[in-house]
């Protein structure tokens, strides 16, 4: 009788335990104000390179980044994640699908290119939600010395 209660009693503990340890977990929370001022101190970190960035949180199955570009990028395709863009500030133009031009790809799976061949265009501002699964080639023109700033978020396939 007494192994029972105690067995009855160590099940318990750990489903309180378990749901104590999914309590404790906290949302984050990202002011519009602190995003825009590390975006302002991003940019002249990308003027050398044409860009720059920075991780808000990671999260195992996903990252909240910021980006903040003055120069084209070149094409790219993610193996494991998909990428959702929320332009913040600029323009520019997004080429997605058709085939990457000399692709390299990394051990990770990441795939580098100069360009892309018959791909869609299409124009994207600040304000705008862009989802690109994984898989997809893609590739951001933007003007030469314009800022184009996005909260990037890798959702991991």
């Amino acid at each position: 009788m007494k192994r029972q209660f105690r067995a009855v009693c160590v099940v318990a503990l750990l489903g309180v335990f378990a749901h104590a340890q999914n309590t404790s977990k906290k949302a984050d929370y990202f002011s519009a104000q602190d995003i825009q001022k590390q975006l302002a101190d991003l940019a002249p970190k990308a003027q050398p390179s044409g860009s720059s960035g920075a991780t808000l949180g990671d999260y195992g199955s996903h990252r909240i980044q910021l980006s903040v570009r003055n120069a084209s990028g070149g094409a790219e395709i993610h193996a494991h994640y998909d990428d959702v863009f929320v332009v913040q500030q600029g323009h520019a133009t997004l080429t997605t699908g058709g085939i990457v031009i000399d692709p390299k790809t990394s051990p990770d799976g990441e795939t580098k290119g100069s360009g892309i061949s018959d791909g869609q265009t299409e124009e994207i501002s600040a304000g705008d939600v862009v989802n690109i699964p994984s898989g997809t080639p893609h590739q951001l023109k933007i003007a030469p010395g314009t800022p184009f700033s996005t909260i990037v978020v890798k959702v991991r396939e």
